[in-house]
């Protein structure tokens, strides 16, 4: 089997297995307090152009994300997100399990806007019961989203004004960030996120990692004590180390681009191969994601060769399915689903 199901299959990046083999008998200090951590951190905070922004690294998504929610809200507090959103739909009510509420906006293809955080916030203070309720403390966005999109400076930008119009914080998921800013959908750098989001981080495990992720802060007020959160939230590696060599390895030489761009690209020639056999997508995702819209005895034949994921009918027998590239994904592997494509 060919597998398209995600972008996680794979172990690690050649060159992260080569550099973990050769510091693999190196003493350092444990929980991240180690050179190459620090190392890590720098190249970080030059990618970003800010050397005040602090850089954690956690072993995972669900540790990032509930690691850095729970940090910053009070208890009376629970964080706007897509309805589509990763800690709303996929991560088994980890945030809810903290205290906190995930209060759900209406996505559209996997996006909420800066009206729509401006909008809930002002009808919250508006009702008279507004102490009985939940109040908005954050706002949580992904990019790229649960559906392949990602955002645009303008809108990233419209979504910050929004959220420091009512004292929010701003938190990015990063998942898939080498991929959403690597593809031909986005105007944003990591200088612009670390600019207009309090916090976000950089992914590690679809990537190009083992595993891992690098958190950032911009905003120093979420700095403090963060690490006593990393801790007790189960995010902090004793090997630390492990973490700060793969990041090294990503961004010491660029590899993290390299390998983000090479998914992307041939995920775009994948949507080419489906466009010109006449399918419909979901939605228009420029990146390393794509949601056909196929008939399902195709799909049934696809099936027999290829993994991919059924995320939803489309009615008149047909099913929107997700086709996913990866930093290891082979050219050898996306010629023959094109070969098969047309074949359908």
């Amino acid at each position: 089997m060919l597998r398209f199901e995600s972008d996680y299959l794979e172990g690690a990046h050649p060159s992260i297995i080569k550099k973990l083999a050769e510091t693999n008998f190196e003493q350092t200090p444990g929980y991240g307090l180690d050179p190459h951590c620090e190392a890590a951190a720098a190249l970080i905070k030059k990618e970003c152009g800010a050397v005040n922004v602090n850089v954690h690294f956690l072993v995972g998504g669900t540790q990032a994300n509930t690691t850095v929610i729970a940090s910053i809200l009070k208890a009376h507090q629970g964080v706007l997100s897509s309805d589509a959103g990763h800690i709303a739909a996929h991560e088994s009510g980890a945030i809810e399990a903290t205290g906190h509420k995930v209060l759900t906006l209406p996505h559209k293809n996997g996006k909420i806007t800066g009206r729509q955080i401006f909008d809930y916030c002002t009808a919250h203070y508006a009702d008279p019961s507004f102490e009985h309720t939940v109040q908005p403390g954050m706002v949580y966005i992904s990019n790229s989203t649960e559906y392949g999109t990602v955002y645009t400076k303008a809108e990233l930008t419209d979504i910050s004004a929004a959220c420091r119009e009512h004292g929010l914080y701003l938190f990015m998921d990063g998942a898939r960030l080498g991929y959403a800013l690597s593809s031909p959908g986005s105007d944003l750098t990591l200088q612009d996120i670390a600019e207009l989001c309090d916090v976000f981080y950089i992914g590690g495990t679809k990537v190009g990692a083992l595993f891992g992720e690098a958190i950032v802060i911009s905003n120093p007020a979420i700095h403090r004590d963060f690490r006593y959160h990393i801790k007790q939230h189960g995010g902090m590696l004793a090997k630390g180390r492990l973490l700060g060599i793969q990041f090294e390895a990503l961004f010491e030489t660029g590899l993290y681009w390299e390998i983000s761009k090479r998914a992307v690209d041939l995920a775009q020639k994948l949507k080419k191969a489906f466009q010109e056999k006449g399918y419909g997508f979901y939605c228009d995702s420029p990146s390393n994601q794509q949601f056909v819209i196929m008939p399902d005895e195709h799909l049934k034949v696809l099936s027999e060769k290829y993994t991919f994921n059924v995320m939803e009918k489309a009615g008149d027998g047909t099913t929107v399915a997700r086709f996913c590239t990866s930093w290891a994904t082979s050219e050898e592997a996306v010629e023959a689903l094109i070969h098969d494509i047309e074949k359908l």
